[in-house]
């Protein structure tokens, strides 16, 4: 305690430019340190003041405010029974007189590496004490009466009442006291914060306010968060139940008090955004005592039009260009329907570069290039440009050059277009690569390539040099098959080292039943008759049982592994033998040279066949001779 002493104790400080003490009764601390240091032309920072005495006065104000014999003057215990009730009255006036000695800093003060300041929230409902990173400070017999008279001197200096509204305050600074009771010598590793005062907040005035959510939608900005013109908004779509606009009713706050017992009167409500419009069938108003909201009813966009908000499903639009729309975005469970009307084989409905996103479109006219169309149902009137691409559940397209995705697709006309589907249809293919599950052509050209995991269907064959291919790993990437072969092979391995070690525990457990059996039934002799049971003999008991544990883990362990192997190597089987239910069908005579594919998995090899020309070879799938060699047959069915 040497240390806590030493630095109790007071050290000189040069008073040089020191006044002379002088007693002082006032209402505000800090503004009499500012006139005394003017008065003597010393630095405010030289001063510090004692406080003597604490007298706090309350009143309620009359016609006369400026009366100052209706002040009467309030103990401890009636500052302890003043009510909220009171506190709220605008009458009511609170205010404290200081009877304070003003010197010169002559002494360190004890608590000088203490660094405390007084900081409040913005109504200074709040005040907290601030205690700042690397402050260090020294326990001794004083420190606590000297750390709250500090604490007191920075409220004062701030201007905050004191012994009002902090009955918190030493509950709340009770815990750091402690720490540095036990410490003794305590530095503050980071920030504190205390709270030491609290009065009544005042509950703000809430004007009011008209919300529209849905226009949030309208402008898109791009990666550098500048708008994106492209993406104007044309259309806002939305879902059922969503929030469309929302109106804030103006409420006026409650008043309050602050800890310098100032009253705070808060202000009338402002009122200037009423709704005026009226809304649709498809639009529901819901209002309380708060706000009132409007939400959609339904999936559509958003209209306004003489004054009346509603939602509605379908637009029809001359096309979609930047000069006209700009790119259309909307949810796909918003149910919105487009029908884009320019029909002109020279222009484009859907302009350069344009995305468009809805539930179902109709397109009476072309896609141009760089185009990107997804819907869930979508039809091209026209033709789609080699670098546009359509997306779409259910696709139809009259000519189709670009690139095209989706489920049931219909193309009247394939013209070195690339098309991937589940079920896709091509009336005429002129040259094309189409990928899918099962493909249906009317008409085959030249320079087409088919690759289907199920089926390729052919009503008339025409042309020449087209490749058609079955490979039952379509709808599967390289990756995953890739993946799933060096896990098979993973598991192998870990049933064969499993099998091992398990090999060699059974063995063991064998050559040890005969030993464990008799250990057992000289334990459950010993029990019953109540002899104490060797330590060895229990020791070697319990090393059977963790034994015998061991092996029924890795009995299971061996068994869910070869349940895993024989998953997924009986889904690997499964895919390889999909391929002999594939089925390439040519309702035509062969014609030309055409190349037929069927691509095994194991082995991964290519079995090939070339139809003879003007053969009738109808139905051709995969064989698999006695001898487990592959080829290409003719099949009935």
């Amino acid at each position: 305690m040497l240390m806590a002493i030493l630095v109790h104790k007071a050290v000189a400080v040069d008073s040089a430019d020191s006044i002379p003490p002088f007693i002082i009764r006032t209402s505000n601390v800090a503004k009499e340190l500012m006139q005394a240091a003017s008065n003597h032309k010393v630095s405010v920072h030289s001063l510090d003041f004692r406080l003597l005495e604490v007298q706090t006065l309350s009143r309620i104000v009359d016609e006369a405010p400026d009366n100052e014999e209706d002040w009467t003057e309030l103990s401890a215990t009636d500052i302890d029974n003043i009510t909220d009730e009171l506190y709220l009255n605008p009458k009511f006036e609170l205010k404290q007189i200081y009877e304070v000695e003003i010197f010169s800093i002559t002494q360190h003060h004890p608590l000088e590496h203490m660094d405390l300041s007084i900081a409040g929230n913005t109504t200074l409902c709040k005040i907290f004490l601030m205690i700042k990173a690397h402050s260090e400070v020294t326990y001794n017999e004083n420190f606590e009466n000297d750390f709250y008279e500090l604490v007191k001197k920075k409220k004062l200096r701030a201007n905050v009442m004191i012994g009002i509204f902090e009955s918190m305050m030493r509950s709340n600074l009770a815990e750091l006291i402690a720490k540095i009771r036990v410490s003794e010598i305590y530095r503050f590793e980071g920030q504190e914060r205390y709270l030491v005062a609290q009065s009544l907040e005042p509950v703000a005035t809430i004007n009011d306010e008209l919300i529209l959510h849905y226009d949030k939608k309208q402008l898109g900005l791009d990666e550098a968060d500048r708008v994106d013109y492209a993406k104007r908004g044309y259309i806002i779509s939305v879902v059922a139940n969503d929030l469309l606009i929302e109106y804030i009713k103006p409420i006026k706050g409650t008043s309050g008090r602050n800890c310098r017992g100032e009253y705070i009167v808060t202000a009338e409500p402002l009122i200037c955004n009423e709704p005026t419009f009226t809304i649709g069938e498809n639009i529901l108003r819901d209002e309380n005592d708060k706000r009132i909201e409007f939400r959609a009813k339904t999936g559509g966009y958003v209209t306004f039009e003489g004054g009346m908000y509603d939602i509605k499903k379908e637009m029809d639009v001359t096309e979609i260009s930047f000069r006209s729309t700009g790119s259309i975005d909307t949810q796909m469970d918003a149910d919105v329907s487009i029908n884009v009307k320019e029909k002109d084989p020279l222009k484009d409905a859907i302009g350069t570069g344009m995305e468009v996103t809805v539930n179902m479109i109709n397109i009476d006219g072309n896609v141009g290039p760089d185009a990107k169309v997804t819907a869930h149902k979508a039809v091209v009137e026209g033709q789609v440009h080699s670098s546009a691409t359509i997306t779409s559940d259910i696709l139809s397209i009259n000519i189709h050059k670009g690139k095209a995705y989706g489920k049931e697709i219909h193309i009247k006309r394939l013209e070195h277009g690339a098309v991937e589907g589940e079920h896709v249809t091509v009336d005429q293919a002129t040259g094309g690569i189409v990928h899918a599950k099962e493909i249906h052509v009317d008409l085959l050209g030249s320079h087409n390539k088919l690759t289907a995991s199920k089926r390729i269907e052919i009503t008339k064959l025409q042309g020449g040099e087209n490749i058609l291919t079955i490979d039952p790993l379509l709808n599967e990437s390289k990756e995953f098959l890739n993946d799933e072969m060096k896990l098979m092979m993973e598991v192998k391995k870990n049933i064969h080292e499993i099998e091992k070690e398990l090999t060699g525990y059974e063995q063991t457990m064998r050559d040890n039943t005969s030993a464990y059996e008799e250990i057992k039934k000289k334990l459950i002799n010993y029990k019953n008759n109540g002899i104490q049971i060797p330590i060895a003999y229990a020791q070697k008991y319990k090393q059977f049982q963790d034994f015998h544990r061991k092996l029924d883990g890795l009995r299971k362990e061996y068994q869910e592994k070869l349940d895993h192997y024989a998953f997924i190597s009986g889904r690997h089987r499964a895919l390889q033998n999909e391929i002999f239910e594939a089925r390439i069908i040519n309702h035509d005579r062969w014609h030309n040279y055409n190349e037929i594919i069927f691509k095994l998995i194991d082995p991964p090899i290519d079995v090939t066949y070339f139809p003879s020309d003007n053969s009738e070879e109808k139905i051709l799938g995969l064989h698999v001779d006695d001898e487990g060699k592959f080829s290409i047959k003719v099949l009935a069915q």
